[in-house]
């Protein structure tokens, strides 16, 4: 019998009981369902609608419900329609009458909303742990291998000599970047629905502000509609997953790339790579790929909160019933993605010595020979256009800037000096670039520093 029947002279279809249930889904949110009807009753009792023996009663009644659901002594079936009935339905039968009090003053609409910010605060919280973690594992990397000279890219071209530090930290400030996002989402979820009842409140006195206390919220929603209907909270998360999502993606490209034996500039953890079952030589980056490919499984959940909500009017609508799904996949996919990310980076083994000698003479010091001229109050735009003639000639010559000494770098511009030449080398160049953000190693030791103290005071 649903909870619902009394306006129907016939139960629903078989096809729609199956067709409207959301119990699979909601399963993840009955600790949050017995915590909420827990903090309801106490209420109840303390403003009097319930007496203290029934409130006692109703705690006993929901912990067993709980102990039940946990071992699987109580599978709810798809009658039940969803956790809150499959609670409520449960209890009833443990605690007789008394059950059918609990939800005055409350209906599904202000449940689920309560129910979904309890979920979603906690996995927000672990969210925001393992970004964390992800933060220390690139901090543990730049300490372990930071000082590795390589090629800085522009659209996957070699640009300027850098050191893989500074390449490092700025995921690293992107991830930090994301912890921020979803701690200020957190923010926002941290809001009680309960009391709201289906969107105009009750005429019973309730204590909305003492519910909240006790679930540990900040407080109760303002309004009774906008608790039931909103669900900007719900994608405000998703976009944080999926911003996130975009940073790990990247991660992930990069490791794929520098992992092939064209870069041969890193080798996968064994635990995160994996063979083929018919190549036997093949090491696969399998779980950046995978990080790569789960990026736009939560774009997706977003742009399905996204249209699920638009148009949507006030106020709740069962459209909504279909919001968890998508949310769930996003936080849960993004919380794994985040710890196979860090797992990918602590076991990563780098080729120290990969670029030391190919840079050498290599057309990506370009900018110094310009910067050069510069010191010697060349302006930009003429030391641009002579450092590109330069790289041109080589060009002609068949080689590099290891065609070059000081008097044919003289033949070029007159402002060239035999001192010229010390520009020439990678790994200098790379520490001249010492302003602030700049790659040398004194920013990057500057910028680990900087997101210790932040992590430390997190």
């Amino acid at each position: 019998m649903a909870l619902w029947d009394g306006r129907f002279s016939g139960g629903p279809a078989e096809e729609m009981v199956v067709f409207s249930e959301c119990l699979g889904i909601d399963m993840q949110m009955w600790p949050d369902d017995i915590a909420g009807s827990k903090a309801h009753a106490q209420m109840l009792g303390e403003v009097g609608i319930l007496t203290a023996d029934e409130v006692s009663t109703l705690h006993a009644g929901l912990d067993r419900v709980a102990d039940e659901l946990e071992s699987g002594a109580y599978e709810p079936g798809p009658e039940t329609e969803d956790i809150h009935m499959a609670v409520e339905s449960r209890l009833t039968e443990i605690v007789g009458d008394v059950g059918r009090k609990l939800h005055t003053a409350r209906s599904r609409n202000d449940q689920v909303a309560t129910d979904v910010r309890l979920w979603l605060k906690a996995r927000l919280q672990l969210l925001s742990l393992t970004q964390m973690d992800l933060v220390n594992a690139l901090i543990e990397r730049v300490e372990a291998d930071g000082q590795t000279l390589m090629p800085g890219f522009t659209h996957l071209q070699r640009g300027q000599p850098i050191l893989l530090g500074h390449h490092l930290l700025a995921y690293a400030w992107m991830v930090k970047r994301d912890v921020e996002r979803v701690v200020s989402c957190m923010e926002r979820v941290d809001w009680s629905p309960l009391g709201a009842g289906a969107m105009a409140g009750t005429p019973h006195p309730i204590n909305r502000h003492r519910t909240s206390e006790l679930l540990g919220f900040s407080g109760p929603i303002d309004n009774a509609m906008d608790a039931v209907a909103s669900r900007d909270h719900m994608l405000e998360a998703a976009a944080a997953c999926s911003i996130a999502m975009v940073h790990l993606s990247r991660m992930a490209e990069e490791l794929v790339v520098w992992s092939t034996a064209e870069f041969a500039f890193v080798r996968m953890g064994d635990g995160y790579a994996t063979g083929s079952s018919i190549m036997p030589q093949k090491r696969n980056p399998d779980a950046a790929e995978l990080v790569r490919g789960k990026a736009g499984r939560v774009f997706g959940d977003l742009t399905a909160l996204l249209t699920m909500c638009k148009a949507l009017p006030l106020a709740y609508n069962r459209d909504l019933q279909e919001d968890r799904e998508q949310l769930f996949d996003a936080v849960h996919t993004t919380i794994a993605c985040a710890r196979i990310t860090a797992g990918m980076w602590r076991t990563l083994e780098v080729r120290g010595d990969r670029y030391e000698d190919a840079l050498i003479g290599d057309f990506l010091l370009a900018t110094e020979l310009a910067d050069y001229l510069v010191t010697k109050n060349v302006p930009f735009r003429e030391a641009h256009h002579v450092s590109g003639s330069i790289v041109a000639w080589c060009e002609e010559q068949g080689g590099n800037f290891k065609l070059l000494n000081a008097a044919k770098l003289a033949e070029f511009h007159p402002a060239f000096e035999p001192d010229a030449m010390d520009w020439m080398d990678p790994r200098s160049a790379a520490e001249r670039r010492n302003s602030f953000g700049g790659t040398a190693s004194s920013e990057i030791a500057r910028q680990v520093d900087a997101l210790k103290a932040w992590a430390e005071g997190f």
